[in-house]
């Protein structure tokens, strides 16, 4: 798109100025923060606090290794072989990873708590619920992202071993599983990046005893409050995820291998024999274990009293319900609506401007630009939402208390990924389009209306779809900066499942059925964007 040199200014400026402004300043005021009264040493000599860091790794790489022997074979499946569902198969796996948190964690705690199905196995909170539901959340990153490499394999190497003697396991150890290790150390990365900033997970499964870093920022801002240690314990855990995305991004690259890729048509195949019963075992298998605990979730919410009953949904209207929340629970969920609404349009102007820049003129500045604006997926919400508490601390109070932070904050973390699902679009547009069109006689603003914007568009809507998904089941950062009386629905449902008495756990599974039903709403709407899409292509 050919725009003045004003035009040009503002698609770098205002999604900069808006990064720093709500991004560099909230981190500025963690590191401010940490560096008074020697509060890094304190965290870093305190035997607590180490112990905490220390659950963090270890949970983070255990939940990691766990989530890789669960999709590791769900990838193989739907990567090697053809069956009926199989696109519906990939479109189910991903759900559980687009739901907010608490209402994976509340419907775990339906599915393990003293009335759900699995009540014999007499759950307490601690360590295993939490790492069955990082496994349940970030099976869809192995399936997508090692799947997607594996379907598109030359077999031919393989079968050029098992021709030459070796067996199958030999054959896919020394053959495929090297080629493969590129794609399984990105999926690794991203879960070990997810479980160690865990936060919902922790809070609602783990119990205080197993308190993840993020868990103990949250105490030390909230409950202590001690503003020197958390910004400390915050800035910790920045350093220790950058160190150890650089370190797998070294692996990633040093295991990288030149091969020829192939279609993934033409390396799935159907099932014969014996590969009917594995296959169908790992698709019976995944889909037991991903959707077992949505639907004891749905089915608990009306299952009341031992009968069928939508109470739980009446009961969030009586007046126990308002005072829990300050407000009634149906206008959390206006909130919700309305701040994911902002926090979108936020988004869509700040990650489309900047997606107009970087795809218009490649080079070292906008390449710098575009990891800037990366910078928000590796710190994590609660981070972010921290870090907004201590730079408006001394802020006016209509600024402190705005409820226009929290869709400022959701669209800080939304914002890459407008970025990255329009750049590539807008660089695949042949420039001789625009040309064509100019030499017609058609205005820049007339180019891109008539051209650039109905290739373009699709694309800001499957970005549009992501930032109301991301922005509905924020809880993190909202926990921080959201006023009492203007909480989301997230927040509805961790102040009901703090309350004592089933008719608020009641209320919570409501709440969180109705969360769900929202976030699947706008999934679906995504994916029918990409659908009719990939069907014009």
């Amino acid at each position: 798109m050919r725009v003045g040199r004003a035009g040009r200014i503002a698609q770098v400026a205002v999604p900069l100025g808006f990064l720093a402004l709500f991004f560099g300043w909230p981190l500025g005021a963690i590191f401010a923060h940490s560096l008074r009264a020697g509060a890094i040493a304190d965290v870093v000599t305190d035997p607590f606090l180490r112990r905490v860091a220390w659950f963090t790794l270890w949970q983070a790489v255990l939940s990691t290794i766990l989530t890789l022997a669960v999709g590791l074979p769900a990838a193989y499946a739907v990567a090697r072989y053809e069956f009926p569902g199989r696109r519906a198969f990939r479109a189910f796996v991903t759900v559980p990873f687009v739901l907010p948190t608490v209402v994976v964690s509340t419907a775990f705690l339906a599915l393990l708590g003293s009335d759900g199905p699995l009540a014999f196995l007499h759950w307490r909170p601690g360590v295993a619920p939490m790492l069955i539901a990082h496994v349940f959340f970030n099976v869809a990153v192995v399936v997508r992202t090692v799947g997607g490499f594996w379907a598109n394999l030359d077999r031919r190497r393989e079968e050029a071993a098992r021709m030459l003697g070796a067996s199958r396991r030999r054959a896919f150890v020394h053959v495929t599983l090297p080629l493969l290790a590129p794609s399984i150390i990105a999926a690794a990365s991203i879960v070990f990046l997810f479980t160690f900033t865990s936060f919902g997970v922790a809070l609602l499964l783990a119990g205080p005893a197993h308190a993840t870093l993020e868990v103990e920022i949250y105490r030390q801002a909230v409950d202590v409050p001690d503003l020197q240690t958390a910004a400390a314990l915050a800035l910790a855990q920045i350093v220790a995820v950058l160190a150890v995305m650089f370190a797998l991004a070294r692996a990633q690259e040093r295991r990288a291998v030149a091969q020829r890729l192939v279609g993934a048509a033409d390396a799935a195949r159907r099932p014969r024999g014996r590969e009917k019963i594995v296959v169908g075992g790992i698709l019976a298998g995944t889909t037991l274990f991903l959707g077992t605990p949505l639907a004891v979730l749905a089915w608990r919410s009306l299952h009341v009293g031992g009968r069928w009953s939508i109470g739980s949904y009446r009961a969030l209207g009586t007046s126990a319900s308002t005072s829990t929340l300050f407000v009634s629970p149906w206008a959390a969920v206006r909130n919700s609506v309305e701040f994911a609404a902002i926090a979108t349009l936020i988004a869509l102007v700040v990650g489309g401007l900047a997606a107009v820049a970087i795809a218009a003129r490649p080079g070292r500045a906008t390449r710098t630009m575009d990891a800037f604006l990366m910078l928000p997926l590796g710190t994590s919400a609660v981070t972010v939402g921290f870090g907004f508490l201590l730079a408006t601390e001394n802020a006016p109070r209509s600024i402190a208390n705005s409820p226009l932070l929290v869709p400022i904050a959701h669209a800080v973390v939304a914002i890459p990924f407008v970025v990255r699902a329009v750049v590539p679009v807008l660089r695949s547009i042949d420039p001789r389009l625009r040309d064509a069109a100019t030499m017609l006689g058609a205005g820049p603003r007339r180019v891109w209306r008539e051209v650039d914007l109905p290739i373009v568009a699709r694309a800001f809507a499957v970005a549009a779809g992501f930032c109301a998904a991301v922005s509905l089941g924020e809880f993190g950062a909202t926990l921080f900066i959201a006023r009492p009386d203007w909480p989301t629905v997230p927040i509805a449902i961790q102040r009901f499942l703090g309350k004592p008495g089933q008719i608020y756990f009641d209320q919570a599974l409501a709440m969180s059925v109705i969360l769900m039903v929202l976030t699947g709403v706008v999934v679906f709407a995504i994916e029918r964007v990409r659908v009719r899409e990939l069907g014009e292509l």
